[in-house]
C-alpha cells in the first residue's frame, strides 16, 4: 500500500529517473484510499479506471520524451462541486440528477492538461453551504476520526492529509479551504479574488467565491495554483530574517480562542521572532463587523443562487441547508447594502496595514476540529469563521499552514494574509515558516478500515 508522502518535486524525479511510473504510484493511491476511506468518508466518486488509463497513458508520454511539466502523473483529487468530464457533480447533495458533466471545469481541464491524474471527487458540505447531507456525511479527521475534517472543502482536506493524493481542489467563500486544511494539518490557500476562474464550478456566493489549491506543503500548493491561476504566481524564496509579520490583536487575543491554540500561536510568534522575523501587534477595531458583513453577502446572494432548487425541491434539501436559504430571502437589503460598504472600508484599513507589513498573520481557527460541523447561522460557525471572513469579505489572499498540535494531539492552524496579487509572495512566505514548522502526518486511520 502505498501513501502520498514525498513532495510534488520529488515524486517528478522519481518518475523522470526512471525510479517509479505513474501507474504504479496511482494503483497505490488507490489502495491507500480502499483502506482508510471507510474511516474517513472522503469520496464521493473514485474513477480508477479511468485514473488507471490515464496514468499508463502518461507514462507512455515520459517513456517518449513528451514531459507536461511538474503535474505529470501526479495523482490529484476535485472537490464535488467543480465539474469533470465524464463523472457527476453531486454538489455533495441528493437533490441533482447524477448526470455526467459534459466537460471540465475550467481550472479542472488546466490540471489534466498539466498531466495531473484525476482521481476522483471529494466530499463536501451540501452545495458548499449547509451542512453534510444526511445521505452522503460528513467527512472524518485523518488525526482523529471521531472528529470532523471541516467544511465545507473536508473530504480534499483529508484526502491530501491521510495520504491518498497529492494535492486537491478546494473552494471557499467563507474559509471552506482554510477551515478544513486547518483541522487536517495540511497547507491551504483562498488566492486572490478571480486570480482562479470559476467557469465550471458550482457558485455559493459569486462575490466571495475562490477556488484554490489544498497540499502538504507550500511548495506543492504552489505547483497547483501555477496551473489554476489566470496568471504567474510564483514564488520567490524569503528568509525569516527580516520578515515583517503584524499580529491582528482582535484575533489572537478573542475570548473564543481555545487556549492551546492561542498557546500554539504565541509559541510560534515566538520561535519566529528567535529566527529574525519582526513582530508587530496591530489593532483593527472594526473587524468585530466581520461576522455579521459576511453572513449579509452570503446568505442573500446563495439564495438567489439556490432560488430555482428551492422553489422546485425544497424537501430534499438537507434541513439545515434549506433553512439557511430561507433565511437569505429574509435578509433585508439594507443590510446587504450596509454589509457592501463595510466590505471597502474594512478592504483599506487591511491593504494600509499591508503597506508596512509582509504578512497580516493570526490563528486560522479559534479551536481545533469540533466532533461536527457547526451551522452557518449558529454563533459557533459564525466564530469558526471569524479569522478567515475579513480575506472573502475583501478578497485579499490567505493561507493556513500547520505550526503544531493542540493538547488533544490535533493540528493547529496559522494564517497569513497578503496584499491583492501577491499569491506567490505569500506562499514563499509560508515555505519560509515551514522551515520551522514541518509538515504533519495523522496516524490515527493508519492500518485501520473502522471508525
Amino acid at each position: 500500500m502505498h501513501e502520498a508522502n514525498d513532495s510534488i518535486a520529488a515524486l517528478g524525479r522519481a518518475y523522470r529517473n526512471g525510479h517509479r511510473a505513474p501507474v504504479e504510484v496511482v494503483r497505490g493511491c488507490f489502495e491507500r484510499i480502499a483502506a482508510v476511506e471507510p474511516a474517513l468518508n472522503a469520496w464521493i466518486t473514485r474513477d480508477a479506471e479511468a485514473a488507471l488509463a490515464t496514468a499508463e497513458q502518461l507514462g507512455r508520454e515520459l517513456e517518449a520524451g513528451c514531459d507536461r511539466g511538474p503535474l505529470h502523473g501526479v495523482p490529484v483529487a476535485i472537490k464535488d462541486l467543480m465539474d469533470v468530464r465524464g463523472q457527476p457533480t453531486t454538489f455533495g447533495s441528493s437533490i441533482s440528477p447524477e448526470a455526467l458533466a459534459g466537460r471540465d471545469a475550467t481550472l479542472v481541464g488546466r490540471l489534466r492538461a498539466a498531466g495531473a491524474v484525476l482521481m476522483g471527487k471529494t466530499n463536501c458540505l451540501e452545495y458548499g453551504y449547509g451542512i453534510a447531507h444526511p445521505a452522503v456525511g460528513q467527512t472524518f479527521n485523518p488525526w482523529n476520526t471521531s472528529q470532523t475534517a471541516g467544511g465545507s472543502s473536508g473530504g480534499s482536506a483529508a484526502a491530501v492529509a491521510a495520504g491518498q493524493v497529492w494535492g486537491a481542489t478546494g473552494t471557499d467563500s467563507g474559509g471552506s479551504i482554510r477551515i478544513p486544511a486547518a483541522y487536517c494539518g495540511v497547507v491551504g490557500l483562498k488566492p486572490t479574488y478571480g486570480l482562479v476562474p470559476l467557469g465550471g464550478v458550482q457558485p455559493l456566493s459569486w462575490s466571495l467565491d475562490h477556488a484554490g489549491p489544498i497540499a502538504r506543503t507550500c511548495a506543492d500548493a504552489a505547483c497547483l495554483l501555477s496551473l489554476m491561476a489566470t496568471r504567474d504566481v510564483r514564488p520567490i524564496p524569503r528568509d525569516l530574517e527580516g520578515l515583517r509579520l503584524a499580529v491582528i490583536r482582535e484575533h489572537a487575543e478573542d475570548t473564543d480562542l481555545q487556549e492551546d491554540v492561542g498557546h500554539a500561536f504565541e509559541e510560534a510568534l515566538s520561535v519566529l521572532s528567535s529566527r529574525g522575523a519582526v513582530i508587530r501587534r496591530v489593532s483593527v477595531p472594526d473587524l468585530a463587523h466581520a461576522d455579521d458583513a459576511l453572513t449579509h453577502v452570503m446568505a442573500p446572494e446563495a439564495s438567489v443562487v439556490h432560488a430555482e432548487r428551492l422553489a422546485a425541491r425544497a424537501e430534499d434539501f438537507a434541513e439545515q441547508t434549506r433553512v439557511q436559504l430561507e433565511t437569505g430571502f429574509a435578509l433585508p437589503a439594507t443590510a446587504h447594502v450596509r454589509a457592501q460598504r463595510y466590505r471597502r472600508h474594512i478592504g483599506r484599513q487591511l491593504r494600509e496595514l499591508l503597506e508596512e507589513a509582509d504578512a497580516l498573520v493570526s490563528p486560522t481557527v479559534p479551536w481545533t476540529a469540533p466532533t461536527e460541523n457547526p451551522p452557518l447561522d449558529d454563533p459557533v460557525g459564525a466564530a469558526e469563521m471569524r479569522y478567515i471572513a475579513p480575506y472573502n469579505l475583501t478578497g485579499l489572499p490567505a493561507l493556513t499552514l500547520p505550526c503544531g498540535l493542540g493538547e488533544n494531539g490535533m493540528p493547529v492552524g496559522f494564517q497569513l494574509a497578503a496584499p491583492p496579487d501577491f499569491d506567490g509572495e505569500l506562499l514563499a512566505i509560508g515555505a519560509a515558516l515551514e522551515t520551522i514548522f514541518p509538515p504533519l502526518r495523522p496516524t490515527a486511520c493508519e492500518g485501520s478500515a473502522a471508525r
